[in-house]
């Protein structure tokens, strides 16, 4: 099953999003600039592109779990939500969690995936009384096992 993504390269010499393996959920997605990352710093990084998804889709955001074990950087607020009718510019906001490294990229490295998924629309209905079920009102750790 495939969705068709429209897609604007802002930036005429950064790759489009690309599967790196059959069978990936997420597209990579680059750096549109050379940015060097302090030990805690973050940083929003353009990407170079923007898209157009069809009604009753989104994209996420992810960041890449290779940057995140080998060199302590992640994204801020993952995954990021790309709404179906936002046409700007993808950015990231990546930050550099290592205590005594900087971190740099050059313009073209990967460093998030693109994710594209179908979503509902709910329909918000208010209750006095909500029904019962077998967590009841348990907040984290309610198993037990945290």
């Amino acid at each position: 099953m495939s969705v068709k993504v429209l897609i604007k390269r802002l930036d005429p010499g950064v790759p489009l999003p690309i599967y790196a393996k059959g069978g990936d959920a997420g597209a990579d997605i680059v750096s549109a600039v050379d940015i060097t990352l302090a030990p805690g710093e973050r940083a929003l990084v353009p990407t170079g592109i923007s898209i157009a998804l069809p009604d009753g889709y989104v994209a996420l955001v992810h960041p890449r779990s290779g940057l995140a074990i080998k060199h302590g950087v992640t994204m801020v607020n993952a995954p990021g939500t790309v709404d179906a009718g936002y046409r700007g510019e993808l950015k990231l906001i990546l930050i550099n969690h290592d205590r005594s490294e900087s971190v740099s990229f050059k313009r073209g490295d990967r460093v998030a995936q693109l994710v594209i998924q179908q979503v509902e629309r709910a329909e918000f209905i208010e209750v006095q009384e909500l029904p019962g079920s077998g967590r009841g009102t348990d907040g984290f750790g309610s198993t037990g096992r945290v």
